[in-house]
């Protein structure tokens, strides 16, 4: 049968070249914006490490590795480092720890539930710097925590226990987005599953720890991939509770690059960071191939 044909010499339903064709210029705001405030600085974070680029000078010269040994032999650089790697590994602990109990607690779909999911993630669209102001007054010495337990415990001046208080708060700050998933981890499970577990005579414990927790691998994945490296990119909640101390306590490596940085040392801050960087993909490759190495065995 013939392909009817229009007035126009074109089969019905066919719309002209000139209609769908979209001139690439369409985008060019867009390209614009995207490489002049993401692209272009991104680039020259793994330029500026190596030269001179300081609030001193007013000519930038390549200076090859030098802001690296400079730093290397600053025994502050290790010591933020291994902060930042304590803070990370707490704080992605607290994080999933806090998500995973609600999902389970809040699975069942109730207006109760419902409600109080919703309650838990209002923390994640609150201003991090804002959640740090508000613990910072609340665990002042004369703020409403001691107030409340009628104590004057020092709660950010303890050079051990203060970065796991702080961690708390960032996994506090967190949990409704790892609660989330895991509620979609959960609301994933075959129900024919459960139910044949129930008839075998399998208890909750034994159905979480041998079914149901298997199942949210997928979920454990993603989430503690992003709380871990998240939290190593840390600043606002540090900040805004200790502002790195006691005595450099809690001082993360973006804590420590904004304090270089604020001394006018801009390249050895911007070294910093390309180190942090190179860190996090050090631990992000190993960490996402074991993870997701565990699901298949699953």
């Amino acid at each position: 049968m013939a392909t009817p044909v229009t007035t126009t010499g074109r089969p019905p339903g066919r719309l002209p070249r000139a209609a769908v064709h979209h001139p690439w210029w369409f985008a060019l705001p867009a390209v614009l914006v995207f490489g002049g405030f993401f692209l272009l600085p991104n680039l020259l974070n793994f330029w500026y490490p190596f030269t001179d680029w300081s609030g001193y000078r007013s000519q930038i010269s390549f200076t090859g590795l030098d802001n690296f040994r400079q730093i290397l032999d600053d025994g502050t650089l290790w010591r933020a480092i291994r902060v930042t790697l304590v803070y990370a590994l707490l704080a992605a602990l607290f994080q999933n720890a806090f998500g995973l109990g609600l999902a389970l607690l809040l699975e069942r779909d109730t207006r109760f539930n419902r409600f109080f999911r919703a309650v838990f993630f209002l923390p994640v669209l609150i201003s991090a710097l804002a959640v740090g102001y508000v613990f910072q007054a609340l665990f002042n010495t004369d703020g409403a925590v001691n107030d409340a337990l009628g104590t004057a415990v020092p709660w950010l001046g303890d050079t051990t226990w203060t970065i796991v208080l702080v961690a708390v708060v960032h996994g506090w700050k967190w949990m409704g987005l790892a609660m989330l998933i895991y509620l979609a981890g959960l609301k994933g499970i075959p129900g024919e599953v459960l139910e044949a577990a129930r008839a075998d005579g399998a208890g909750p414990w034994r159905m979480f720890r041998a079914i149901r927790f298997p199942l949210l691998a997928p979920a454990v994945t993603f989430n503690v991939t992003t709380s871990l490296l998240g939290s190593m990119n840390t600043f606002d909640i540090v900040q805004a509770t200790t502002g790195g101390g006691p005595a450099g306590s809690t001082e993360v490596m973006n804590i420590y690059m904004f304090r270089v940085f604020g001394q006018g040392l801009y390249a050895q801050a911007s070294a910093m960071s390309l180190v942090l960087f190179l860190i996090v993909v050090a631990l992000a490759v190993p960490l996402i191939t074991g993870l997701r190495r565990r699901e298949q065995m699953w």
